[in-house]
């Protein structure tokens, strides 16, 4: 099996740059289809439209709700409707989601323009497709950006909670690549991991780790710091390269089970893989100085160690083994780990996992 690395063609940070986004786009075409919220395009629509110069057109499409093949449909008949050249998203995870998938339908050039730094998704090519229902329901790789365009201003007055969400999502990268490199499990660019994509993901949990604190407090007081900026690298870029050339293996697997449990339905991404992160650090038997650090770590910046943080509290060991089944489907990402793994381990894992969250919860309190 090959090793394949794959990432966009162009990766801009900094602030200020989403008021070029036209001239960006000339770069790409003539005419865009600029996928935003109702809110969103309330918050940036004068910026965006002017920045786009004489010789270029666009059309603002409203997009709401999770990333489905209706709303996938709906954006590929706009494109059609009105011969867009261009496809940009302006947003969040399920916006860029759907105009990613919408240009991959299309073949059209790609723009994406992230208002916050809540997941990996910007710089890859995955799509994560929701059923009506509101669970995963399919995923489709298409191609990655021509362009990411990540306006840290704009970011850093996005709420807190999704930058920390984002750390979260980011934080699974080394410890998925970790598990797919010694069993050479394909990754989602269909080959191999690479040295890079390793490399890359070791960077991101070390700057996670040495600026996550910072980050969050510079955030809470409206500042945008080297910190900040780190971070919105870390969980963009380094996080999406890390993963998709790197591999999967049983956070976001633990992640796609708990998107099916209703009490988690509030909770980001990020802090449903959060959680992923631990309850793979016990499958693993990990150590008790890895686990300690990381689980104070995502005690310190606010993310869920425990299921009552998750909002399933009371939840049966009926309901739980049923969340542990549907992490473990046939062919899917957790069995990249180096060992078989089965409902009645990852049952035992996520028991464990909330076990040492309320331990060390406990122990803080009483100090």
């Amino acid at each position: 099996m090959p090793k394949i690395l794959i990432n966009p063609a162009k990766y801009v940070q900094g602030p200020g740059e989403l008021a070029k986004l036209g001239a960006y786009v000339k770069d790409c075409g003539t005419n865009a289809l600029v996928m935003i919220t109702p809110g969103g395009e309330k918050r940036s629509g004068e910026m965006i439209a002017g920045s786009f110069p004489e010789g270029t057109a666009f059309a603002f499409f409203h997009h709401q709700g999770n990333c489905t093949r209706r709303a996938i449909d709906a954006a590929v008949a706009k494109i059609d409707e009105l011969g867009c050249d261009v496809i940009v998203g302006v947003g969040g995870g399920t916006v860029l989601d759907t105009a990613k998938a919408a240009a991959f339908f299309t073949k059209r050039p790609l723009i994406i323009c992230p208002t916050s730094a809540s997941t990996d998704a910007p710089c890859t090519g995955l799509v994560v497709v929701y059923s009506e229902e509101d669970t995963v329901a399919e995923f489709i790789q298409g191609r990655n950006p021509d362009l990411v365009l990540m306006d840290s201003a704009v970011i850093a007055k996005s709420p807190v909670r999704l930058t920390m969400s984002g750390i979260g999502d980011a934080l699974s990268t080394y410890f998925e690549c970790r598990a797919a490199a010694l069993t050479e499990s394909v990754n989602t660019a269909g080959g191999a991991p690479t040295l890079t994509a390793q490399a890359i993901a070791k960077l991101c949990y070390k700057t996670l780790l040495a600026e996550g604190v910072k980050a969050k407090l510079a955030l809470e007081a409206g500042a945008l710091t080297p910190a900040v900026e780190k971070i919105i690298e870390a969980n963009s870029y380094m996080s999406g390269i890390g993963f998709e050339s790197g591999g999967l293996a049983a956070c976001h697997a633990i992640h796609d089970a708990l998107t099916a449990l209703p009490g988690c339905h509030g909770l980001y991404h990020g802090e449903k893989v959060a959680f992923g992160v631990v309850t793979q650090l016990m499958l693993e038997d990990a150590s008790e100085e890895e686990l300690e650090e990381i689980y104070l770590f995502l005690m310190e910046i606010g993310l869920p160690v425990t299921f009552e943080e998750l909002g399933i509290g009371d939840i049966s060991d009926e309901e739980l083994m049923g969340a542990a089944r549907e992490a473990c489907p046939e062919g899917g990402n957790i069995h990249h780990m180096p060992f078989p793994v089965d409902a009645d381990k990852v049952f035992a894992a996520m028991k464990a996992a909330d076990a040492y969250g309320r331990m060390l919860q406990e122990m803080i309190e009483e100090e």
